[in-house]
């Protein structure tokens, strides 16, 4: 089908369905998530759902006054699907989402939306701003998302919002993802939780909330330990959550703590010719990433005379992060070849270099933030119509020290790393942030039926670097310095027509934006490529992503709320965005560069409702992300590849790993009233691997530097699907069973064009001319069962 066919069909099927909508019985929206009951983030106004627009607590928008496919759900929904981890639940729960287990655990995974990303990873390509409590969360030192930093017990709300909505700041390029955290007033009563299963994992919850006056309280922790399902991949992870708070009629105060410490091995991809043999196999070990969080938040909101809302926050935070991985050497090709040209055997040169085929790369970084922002929302008419109008500012700071060190290493029959020397000190680097943005949002209403908004934000960024790189072979110093400055106003607007009760049409324009993070500026030089997270080279300097979005779409309901549908059409086009160029396909050096255009464009289409005792929603979502600049990057393990590795991306070439097509079914089944079944069935088609960004890798035929790949450069797509059952005791036990990838399918989800320096059964080959070019994957999960209890009381 033709794009002009596809759209017209769109807009055949938006006719139909507003046509519909319009002759249904009117009734009140309908919401797959009650809003928490806290008048600061959410409201609940006469059974109409009210959003926040900010990201700060404000009074609220009504939903079918928002010119966006927003999506909510609540905490009760994620222990519902029995999420470990928010991630898990947006995963299934959330239209345009999906995740890619690129690392192999639960904690760390990539979280897409519309082609945009949320990733632990350094050297992801970040386009999803996520905020908890009015704090945005991407890391300084390199906008990254750390899930294992967010506790999901603590949750009392989540929002979607879709586009660049220049309100929530920077990296707001595809989507912006608000978290509210629970309360004591709103979530009393105490909690125990305990489960267990498969990978030997071991998980347990507490939770405990209440009130006394105008005082409350609200605690929680989580013990998760797992063996996991591949070799030496243990995590642990602990978190805790307090929150206690003031409030009477017009003032509410909190002041929360989150708490983590996790240690989380994630061994990620690995060659299919290893899994073939033992699905459990990996490439290299350990990869191991240790997080400590302190983040103290204190939040306050204040209703002046009329409706007027004044909300302000102060935060610091304070993040230790220390990885280590074990690699294979990226000079033990160089060294072998020079050894042969020496004089030596195969042999003598293989024992010669027994010490150092591999190296161990570690890195500790210590991430300081401190920030306050300061919002007035009123609620008020202007010139006789309603409107609401919010005007803010943000201020972020943080420090970043980074320390970087190598040391040769020996391969062992598990593939693990032993040391062999003394570690080297490689990179020595301080970096400094600071932005401040200023924003203002308006809804206006000159009818019932239609409702005004604009909004914009102007963003003034600074980056600073000082330190030294060290060169490990020749000891020379390099020294890091840099200061950079970013400034952008970003605007949008749009419209929502709301003709009838059950009927909400919209159309929004905006922008958003992102500045080049300290790790982007510090390794942006393609004549020293660095590793990540490794050393950094120079920071020659890099321009900020603009992303520009288009959103148009409805949403309504049909029979009296028992059927709901939503449709929304989108398109984003990026100008200068960075991507991390791969320069190694061994151990992931490369450096950041600004590559012209990509594009984000398609469709969410949506039905949910209840048939009785059943609840379902079907969703589907077409993702079509490509380039739209040309420009080269090396390529070595493509099949395409000139002499010098390197490959040509041309305009209309796919974006690695982001699926075209995703579909989610779920439904909820009450056997009795005490005894309820889910299903969860996902169904992704395929995508490129990295290392095939011009989609032009053909297995089994060699390149210019005379390398045979054997890889397709494509992972398949799959369908996977999950059951969840819960048998309430008595009102205050439940006890719950999950079964994850029922049918125990065997796929993928991520991974790159590599090299294998391994034979099929394990052993290392110490010939370089004898390693194979071949996909290599992060696999998904097997079958999984776990089950546990829940008791409460105290409500």
């Amino acid at each position: 089908m033709s794009r002009v066919a596809a759209c017209r069909a769109l807009l055949v099927l938006v006719a139909a369905l507003a046509a519909g909508a319009a002759t249904a019985e009117p009734a009140p929206p309908a919401s797959s998530a009650a809003p928490p009951r806290n008048e600061a983030p959410v409201q609940q106004l006469g059974g109409v759902e009210v959003v926040g627009v900010a990201p700060l607590p404000g009074l609220g928008v009504p939903l079918d006054q928002m010119p966006a496919n927003v999506q909510t759900a609540s905490g009760g929904d994620l222990q519902r699907q029995q999420s470990l981890t928010l991630a898990d639940y947006l995963d299934t729960g959330f239209a345009g989402v999906n995740v890619n287990a690129s690392q192999g655990n639960p904690f760390q995974p990539d979280v897409n939306f519309h082609g945009f990303t949320a990733s632990p990873l350094l050297g992801t390509p970040e386009g999803l701003s996520v905020y908890l409590d009015g704090v945005r969360v991407n890391e300084s030192f390199g906008d990254v998302v750390n899930w294992d930093l967010i506790p999901e017990s603590a949750i009392a709300s989540v929002t979607l919002i879709p586009g660049s909505n220049p309100v929530f700041g920077l990296n707001t390029l595809g989507g912006a993802l608000s978290i509210q955290t629970k309360s004591g007033s709103d979530d009393p009563g105490t909690e125990l939780e305990a489960s267990g299963g498969s990978f030997g994992r071991r998980d347990f919850q507490a939770a405990s909330g209440g009130r006394s006056g105008r005082f409350d309280y609200f605690l929680t922790g989580n013990y998760f330990d797992e063996d996991g399902w591949r070799d030496l991949s243990a995590s642990h992870v602990r978190q805790a959550f307090g929150k206690i708070g003031w409030q009477n009629d017009s003032t509410d105060v909190d002041l929360s703590y989150t708490f983590a410490d996790a240690n989380l091995t994630g061994n990620g991809a690995t060659p299919v010719s290893l899994l073939a043999r033992r699905r459990a196999s990996i490439f290299t070990a350990p990869d191991n990433t240790k997080n400590h969080l302190n983040f103290v938040n204190a939040t306050a909101s204040h209703l002046l005379a009329g409706d007027w809302l004044l909300s302000g926050n102060a935060y610091y935070r304070q993040l230790d992060t220390r990885t280590f991985n074990g690699d294979i050497s990226d000079t033990y090709a160089d060294d072998y070849a020079a050894l042969i040209a020496n004089g030596a055997g195969p042999a003598q040169a293989a024992a010669a270099l027994a010490d150092q085929n591999a190296i161990d790369n570690g890195t500790h970084l210590i991430q300081r933030r401190f920030g306050a922002g300061l919002q007035l929302t009123a609620s008020a008419d202007w010139f006789g119509f309603a409107n609401q109008a919010v005007v803010g500012l943000g201020f972020d700071r943080g420090r970043s020290t980074f320390l970087q060190f190598r040391r040769p290493a020996a391969l062992t029959l598990d593939h693990s790393t032993v040391p062999t020397g003394p570690p080297e000190i490689t990179t020595s680097l301080y970096g400094a942030s600071q932005s401040l943005g200023v924003y203002f949002t308006d809804t206006l209403s000159p009818r019932h039926w239609l409702h005004l908004t604009a909004a914009a934000r102007y963003n003034r960024t600074a980056q600073t670097l000082d330190g030294v790189s060290i060169d490990p072979d020749s000891g020379a110093r390099n020294p890091l310095s840099g200061d950079h400055r970013f400034r952008r106003l970003n605007p949008a607007f749009g419209f929502t027509l709301t003709p009838a009760t059950a009927l909400t049409l919209y159309a929004d324009y905006n922008e958003g934006s992102r500045a080049p993070t300290v790790i982007e500026l510090g390794c942006a030089d393609p004549r020293v490529p660095c590793g990540l997270p490794n050393a950094f080279a120079g920071d020659p300097p890099l321009a900020q992503v603009v992303a520009r979005t288009v959103e148009v779409g409805g949403r309504g309901q049909w029979f009296d709320r028992r059927l709901r549908w939503n449709l929304g059409l989108y398109r984003t086009r990026n100008s200068d965005d960075i991507q991390f160029v791969t320069t190694s396909t061994l151990n992931g050096q490369g450096f950041f560069k600004n590559v012209g255009d990509t594009r984000r464009q398609g469709f969410d289409l949506g039905f949910g409702g209840r048939l009785g005792v059943l609840n379902w929603r079907l969703s589907y979502s077409l993702v079509d992300a490509t380039y739209r600049s040309a420009f080269a990057v090396n390529g070595a393990a493509n099949s395409s590849a000139d002499a010098g590795g390197i490959i040509r991306v041309r305009p209309g070439d796919r974006i690695p790993l982001i699926p075209r097509h995703n579909g989610r079914l779920r439904l909820d089944y009450a056997l009795t009233g005490a005894w309820a079944i889910g299903v969860d069935l996902q169904v992704s088609s395929g995508a490129f691997l990295r290392g095939n960004e011009n989609n032009a890798n053909r297995s089994g035929q060699t390149n210019a530097q005379g390398t045979t790949v054997i890889g397709s450069g494509r992972i398949g797509g799959y369908a996977v699907v999950d059951l969840r059952s819960d048998y309430r005791i008595t009102r205050r036990l439940t006890v719950f069973m999950h079964i994850a990838n029922l049918f125990n399918r065997d796929y993928a989800d991520s991974g790159l064009l590599s090299q294998n320096v391994f034979s099929a059964d394990g052993g290392f080959r110490s010939d370089p001319s004898t390693w194979t070019t071949e996909n290599a994957v992060s696999p998904a999960a097997p079958r999984a069962v776990w089950a546990g209890a829940r008791l409460r009381w105290g409500e």
